[in-house]
């Protein structure tokens, strides 16, 4: 047992025999799901795919629930959280799988390369690839995601897209449903994509009882964008074009114009419009939308002003442009937001 182990084993036991490979859509006795185990998993994502597909739910649902089976490459793996997974199954249980499951690793470059060769075996046969979180590193390094429209956790899709720019990873989205790929953004967002599979298998009554008994909601609007913790991007410079920004962001409410911006940097349009970029990396149009976006998710967070009060402090004048930019930009509406991430204890009116 390796140093720092906490001594806890964990024995995988399928509930049900496997008849062998079939169409998804087919048979009486259920569709197959495989679970992929390897060093280093994320114990939450593998656990949601363990509630989801392996729980035997016939009885209670009145279908044939999966099949299911935990594999690995090796007869036992060790587990980010200190634990040791022994699996009864190798990876030949994948030949007869419809769907495979790829978790979240704390090692991607470390997995197996007879992992990524069943994978790759398996997607030629036809059966559905899933990867939650981070899983989706796995496999890419496939090569099965070249092409694809992916996501996985918003930390880590700019190292995705860097090490594989053949991938065009999107960051704001809970899941991607590529037909015989699917791929789903961080932590919780596995429960998203795993219930859409069953949604898509059983249909909507199905996964709604299901999410019900799980105590979580059967669909949640927008997507990862609205988790996002967008930093603001600093200027290193003591001179009057970085007064400008700082005054800027002092007075987002306030509708200025390039023109009136570059004079008080003292600068020409155009050179003020290079400065800009060069310094933030963006336009000053766009960067105005994303400071005034920000301060519009803090008061959304942390004020009970109405919409239309916090679209005026924000800068964007209206409610209906704030909505715009806010659905645009974080996916949900500014109400659903606050819904979501209002801290009654921070709030007040007038604040």
């Amino acid at each position: 047992m390796p140093e720092g182990s906490s001594g806890i084993i964990i024995y995988m036991r399928d509930k049900k025999a496997n008849p062998g490979p079939r169409a998804r859509r087919a048979g009486t006795e259920g569709r197959s799901v495989a679970l992929l185990a390897y060093d280093g998993l994320s114990m939450f994502e593998f656990g949601v795919a363990c509630e989801v597909f392996g729980v035997d739910r016939s009885a209670g649902f009145g279908v044939p629930w999966y099949r299911f089976a935990v594999c690995a490459a090796t007869p036992s793996v060790d587990v980010n959280e200190g634990l040791r997974i022994e699996c009864r199954h190798g990876l030949d249980r994948l030949r007869g799988a419809d769907t495979i499951i790829v978790p979240p690793t704390e090692f991607p470059d470390r997995v197996p390369a007879a992992v990524l060769e069943a994978l790759v075996s398996a997607h030629r046969r036809g059966a559905r690839l899933v990867s939650l979180c981070t899983g989706a590193f796995v496999l890419a390094a496939a090569g099965l995601l070249d092409g694809r429209r992916v996501t996985t956790h918003w930390a880590h899709t700019e190292e995705l897209a860097r090490r594989h720019p053949e991938i065009g990873v999107d960051p704001g989205v809970l899941y991607i449903d590529d037909g015989d790929i699917l791929t789903s953004a961080g932590s919780a967002a596995s429960i998203d994509l795993c219930l859409h599979i069953v949604r898509e298998d059983y249909g909507a009554d199905i996964a709604s009882r299901l999410a019900r008994r799980m105590v979580v909601p059967p669909h949640r609007d927008g997507g990862q964008a609205q988790y996002i913790d967008v930093p603001i991007r600093g200027v290193d410079s003591t001179d009057l074009f970085a007064d400008t920004l700082a005054w800027l962001e002092e007075h987002l409410d306030q509708q200025v114009s390039v023109s009136e911006l570059a004079e008080r940097a003292a600068m020409s349009r155009r050179t003020f419009a290079r400065r800009f970029a060069a310094g933030t990396g963006t336009t000053p149009y766009q960067w105005l939308v994303r400071q005034r976006l920000q301060l519009a998710r803090r008061l959304l967070e942390t004020t009970d002003w109405p919409i239309d009060i916090v679209a005026e402090r924000s800068g964007f004048v209206t409610a209906a442009n704030l909505r715009k930019h806010f659905g645009r930009a974080v996916r949900v509406s500014p109400q659903a937001y606050r819904a979501t991430f209002r801290c009654p204890q921070d709030a007040a009116v007038g604040a």
